[in-house]
């Protein structure tokens, strides 16, 4: 997967948590994506880093918005 492609699919995972979590700010969720794209930035195999990031994302904004 190129870089762009995957900015591209990790855009869609931000729209997709805002729509799971409408109570979640925008900035929120940039945020919590953006913490779960740094876990994998050093991965060579790019191939799943989307999935992972949107597992890791639902994740931290399910226990976030829970408390």
């Amino acid at each position: 997967m190129n870089a762009a492609e995957e900015a591209r699919q990790i855009s869609q995972v931000s729209v997709r948590l805002l729509n799971r979590f409408p109570a979640a700010s925008r900035e929120a969720v940039g945020a919590v994506v953006g913490e779960a794209v740094a876990q994998f930035a050093g991965c060579p195999i790019r191939d799943f880093v989307p999935l992972l990031v949107e597992r890791a994302a639902t994740a931290k904004l399910g226990s976030l918005l829970e408390a």
